[in-house]
This record gives structure tokens, sequence and C-alpha cells, in this order.
């Protein structure tokens, strides 16, 4: 006998190359994220790469503005120094200026797994002291000059040198330190002798700034270390829901493949399994009904009965199997057409009441009158309610009753509720007894024969008709299930038509 199984298929149809790919780039990419959360520097979540790359484009942004600004300072000096002195400080800055911007490009165009942070760090350090330096020289040239406003001017212009300073390298606090500190000498030198009151009040107001930019310079540290942090936590996120996710397509996939396999497993069981059970089923009906003579022994009808019976539970239990795959693959098409959900349930308690009267149980059925037809698959409603009764009768003991109810629902649907005086089913067996090849305890108990597959078939067809199951059952309280079939399956009746009149002669 052929068999097809998952193996087969996955020779067939292989792992796609680039799903593959795609998951080796976003595992790559997690462990590219996690190692950013390590500092080299001993401080929490630190990011000292992402820092000095955030540094070294502020530095080339500012690059403009830093020269507007010293030229304006430049042009403003001229009132008080010789332009020959101006021009040769103008170019010093801007050499350090200069330096500081080729630092910034050539960092930035390295690869991150070649930049040697600690070399990078004192390297921007010292651009930024040379800065600091080249602009604290100001102080230098004005030391001589006792004009008016010429201490306010020098001192503002050096403090706005300062915050320009803070705002374009505080992710580098070392930086930060570097490039105030020659200010900070500078004009504690330039001051240093002077007493008037002017000159005192101008140095504390300097001293109180570069204090205050200090305490700026350590926030917009702390701050731009948090929003570093956010964001990798943001790409770690998004890394760990590529990976969730490629892990859902390829499980996805081989979900796939094994219903594949398992489907054309099923069709070939069916064919070759149907086949020697009907030769089974024929021959041992004929042998049981001794239609060709009666057995020697009359031993040989008994077990000609059983092998009868086991076939019969047998192909009942392929069937089962094939009603339940197809449902579980959509391929169960409905072949829907107005009938009558009493009539349905009344020829299914004829069929099972000699089961019933075995048992000495008494059934009862209860319809609501004038019920409309409903637009459904006879056959399946006819499974739905045998497999639900059979169980009913099966479950519950001698001299038990059992009770059908077909009526409305409240939101104008109609509804098949089957109850019983049985042992119930406990509240945590419930989920069980739902899954396919589920059984519960009491059937595994009492060893009564059954697949497990009757309570899952009834839900699956009632949810192709867009209908509703519910079990209620509580141990020796008996079981409920209910069935129902939605309003837009009801056919009203139309009202007939009237009859044509006669027409006048």
């Amino acid at each position: 006998m052929p068999e097809v199984t998952a193996e087969q298929v996955q020779r067939g149809r292989g792992p796609d190359p680039s799903s593959l790919a795609r998951r080796k780039h976003v595992s790559r990419e997690v462990k590219s994220v996690r190692e950013r959360l390590t500092s080299s520097t001993g401080l929490e979540r630190a990011f000292d790469n992402e820092l000095l790359r955030v540094f070294a484009q502020y530095r080339l942004s500012g690059a403009v503005g830093t020269l507007v600004l010293v030229t304006g300072v430049a042009t403003a000096s001229c009132l008080w120094l010789p332009s020959a002195h101006v021009a040769l400080w103008s170019v010093t800055v801007l050499a350090s200026t200069l330096l500081i911007v080729m630092l910034a490009r050539r960092f930035l165009a390295k690869a991150p797994d070649e930049v040697r942070l600690a070399r990078w760090r004192r390297l921007f350090a010292i651009g930024e002291g040379l800065q600091g330096l080249s602009w604290s020289l100001l102080l230098l040239l004005f030391a001589g000059v006792d004009a008016t406003g010429a201490k306010v001017f020098v001192t503002t212009a050096l403090l706005i040198v300062s915050a320009l300073t803070v705002m374009l390298s505080a992710t580098i606090p070392i930086a930060v330190y570097a490039g105030l500190v020659p200010i900070i000498a500078g004009i504690m030198a330039f001051f240093w002798e002077r007493r008037d009151m002017d000159s005192v009040t101008m140095a504390l107001m300097a001293a109180a700034a570069q204090f205050f930019f200090i305490f700026l310079a350590n926030r917009l540290y702390a701050s731009s270390v948090a929003s570093i942090g956010f964001r990798a936590e943001k790409d770690a996120l998004i890394a760990e829901l590529e990976t969730a996710n490629a892990n859902s397509d390829e499980a996805r996939r081989k979900a796939e493949e094994a219903n594949l396999a398992k489907s054309r497993f099923l069709a070939t069981m069916s064919h070759e399994l149907r086949t020697p059970l009907n030769a089974i089923l024929g021959f041992s009906e004929v042998m049981k009904n001794e239609i060709f003579g009666a057995h020697a022994n009359a031993a040989y009808k008994e077990y000609s009965g059983d092998i009868h019976g086991s076939g019969q539970h047998l192909l009942n239990l392929i069937n089962e199997i094939l009603d339940l795959s197809r449902i579980e693959a959509g391929k169960y098409e409905l072949n829907e057409e107005a009938l009558s959900l009493a009539g349905i349930v009344d020829d299914c308690q004829h069929m099972l009441a000699l089961r019933a009267k075995a048992k000495g149980q008494s059934v009862r059925a209860l319809a609501e009158p004038d019920l409309p037809r409903v637009w459904a698959d006879e056959r399946a409603i006819r499974q739905v309610v045998l497999n639900v009764l059979s169980n009913a009768i099966k479950f519950t003991p001698q001299g038990g009753e059992i009770t059908i109810k077909v009526g409305w629902t409240a939101t104008g649907g109609q509804y098949v509720s089957i109850t019983d005086t049985g042992p119930g089913i406990p509240e945590n067996e419930i989920p069980i007894v739902m899954q396919s090849f589920g059984r519960g305890s009491l059937a595994i108990k009492t060893a009564e024969q059954g697949s497990g597959l009757g309570l899952p078939i009834v839900k699956g067809l009632i949810d192709l008709h867009g209908g509703g199951f519910h079990l209620k059952s509580k141990p020796r309280a008996g079981t409920e299930v209910t069935i129902t079939l939605p309003a837009e399956r009801v056919m009203d009746a139309l009202p007939a038509l009237p009859e044509p009149k006669p027409r006048a002669a």
C-alpha cells in the first residue's frame, strides 16, 4: 500500500532560500542590537559608537554656524583691535574648526567595526580643547584694551562660544570639558587683577554662566543617552518581531506541508481501506445470515457477526476522519436546500429508537408549531443531530430520559436542544471532549466505543452554516447540547399570489 509521508513532501518542496536568507539577516541584526546594549565606558547603556557619531554629525552641521560666529566676532573686534591681529586670531579659530570637521568626516567614513572608540574620543577631546584655546586667545588680544564696552563684548562672545560648545559636544562629556576649560581659565585670568565694580560683576556673571553650561551639558548628555537607548530598544523590538515573524512563516510552511501530507495520506488510506472493508462487510454478512447454508458450528455465526460489526465500526471511523479532515481543510461542500428542522429531528429519533428502547430510555421530542423551513445541507444537519443524540443515548444510564426541543432563538433563528439525565461532564473536561479524538473520563472508564470525533464534527458542520454550538454539563446533572442556525437561514413564507380577475366580456 503506497504511503505519502511528510518527508516525501519535504523533499518535493524544500525551504525557501529567500526566507532562510532573511532569517539569517534578522538574526545578525538582533545580535548587533544586543551587543550595542553594552558599554566600554562603564556607563549604563552608553552606546559609545552612537554618541561619537552624533558628536561628529553635530560638528559637521555646526561648522557653518561657527564660521558665521567667527566672522561676526572678528568684524566687531576690529573696532578695538588692529585688523592684522584680528585676522591672525580668526585664522587660528578657523584652523581649529577645520581640524574638528576633518576628524568628524573621517570618523563618519569609517565602518563601526573599524572604529577604536577610546582613540577617537581622545582625538575629539583634543580638537575641542584646541578650539577652546583658540577662542580664549581673544581675551589675550583684549587684555590691554580699556575702552568702554570691550569687556562686555569679549565676555559675551566667549559665553556664546561656551553655549555653542555645550550644544554641539554634549554627547562626549570629556570634549565639553576640554572645550570649556581654556575659556574658563582665560576669563579668570582676564578679570583676576581687575577690582572695579563692572569687572567684578562681569566675572561673577561669567562664572555663574559657566556653571550653568556644565549643568546643561550633563542634562543634554543624559537626554542623548536616553534617546539612543529608546531607539536601540525599538530596533531590538523590531528585530525580535521580525524573528518571530520569520519563525511563524517557517512554522506555517511546515504546517502546510504536514497538512498536504495528511490529506494525501487520508486520500490514499480512504481508497486502500474501503476496498477490502467492503469485501469483509459483504462476505461477513453472507456468513452471518447463512445465505449458502447453516454453519456446522454455531460459533462461526457469532464470529461472523463480530467480524461484520468490527468492519462496520472501522468503516464509520474512516468516514468520520475523512469528514473532519475535509471540514478542517475547508473542502466540505454544502448542498443546501429547504428542509424542515423538526422533520430531520423526528427522522433521527426514529432511527435511534431501537437503541434507546434497548436501554429502557424514554425519548421526548418537543417542537414549536409552524416552524418554517431552513436553508441548509440536509446530510450535514442530519449527521449533527444523529451524533449528538447517539452520544446522549450512549452515556445515559438504563431508564434515563432524553428530551429533544426544536424552536425559535431570541434572534429569529432556529435551534435544536438535546438534554439527557446522564452522569454529565466535569467542567475541566469539556475542552477535552471538544478536541479531535478527545474522550472524557467517563467514556474511558466505561470503555464506550467511539473515536472522539463526533462533537468536533458537529461543531465544524454548524460553523460551516454560520450557526452556534453550546455544551452545558455538570457532574450528576446531565448534559445539554444546543445547536443553532442563524436567522438568515430561516425561510420566510411568501404571501399567496392574488388570483387574476376575470376579464369583462
